[in-house]
């Protein structure tokens, strides 16, 4: 499991019960300036066809924040900290879950200053070359530019390690990372944090997003 790709912290039992909200990622520095966040995104640069971004991650605190851990995570990788419950409150969020992408995607949008981020639904029965093609070709566009993606995802996949990811009733994740030119994306996963990174194939992840979409 290459839980090496993501900076994360992992809290005793004790630590969990002091901290409020349950489980928490390590503290943010000071929020850069653009042009810092432009140089330190220059510099996560990798040999031609991969790009891995900075996440400052962080599990879910409950079984239905997925979607604003999920966005928290992904806002992250732009140096920013956002509080779960203030994103849950703006996306609608109940014990219910979050109800789709479209509820997350203008909160990205808000956070992130400009209008970067557009939905995009995948149907279950259309999942073909064309749709996996455009996946990963947001899916690069969106990392190159210094975002994460937020896809709803529902279901078992596999990752690259062979280890199975399943929700069933499903959940939503943040892909930080691509390499072989997005043949393979790199997973940031809020459910648990000896979890919390992973590689997935993107034909992979297209299924596991079918008849839901994403926020690219």
């Amino acid at each position: 499991m290459r839980t090496d790709l993501i900076r994360r912290t992992v809290l005793t039992v004790a630590g969990v019960a002091a901290t409020a909200g349950g489980i928490a990622g390590p503290a943010l520095a000071a929020q850069a300036t653009p042009a810092e966040r432009v140089a330190s995104v220059q510099a996560e640069r990798r040999p031609a066809g991969e790009r891995q971004l900075d996440v400052r991650y962080e599990a879910q605190p409950n079984f239905f924040y997925c979607g604003p851990a999920a966005a928290r995570n992904a806002l992250s990788v732009q140096g920013k900290n956002i509080d779960v419950d203030t994103m849950a409150k703006e996306m609608g969020t109940t014990e219910a879950g979050t109800d789709s992408i479209n509820d997350i995607t203008p909160v990205l949008n808000k956070e992130t200053g400009r209008k970067a981020y557009h939905s995009t639904e995948l149907p279950a029965d259309k999942v073909d070359g064309k749709r996996v093609d455009k996946l990963r070709a947001d899916v690069v566009r969106a990392v190159d530019d210094g975002r994460a993606v937020v896809a709803n995802i529902a279901g078992t996949a596999t990752d690259t390690d062979g280890v199975s990811h399943s929700f069933e009733g499903g959940h939503y994740i943040s892909v930080v990372g691509y390499s072989e030119g997005g043949k393979t994306v790199t997973i940031a996963d809020s459910a648990n944090p000896d979890q919390a990174s992973y590689r997935i194939d993107v034909d992979a992840l297209a299924h596991w997003i079918a008849s839901r979409g994403y926020a690219s």
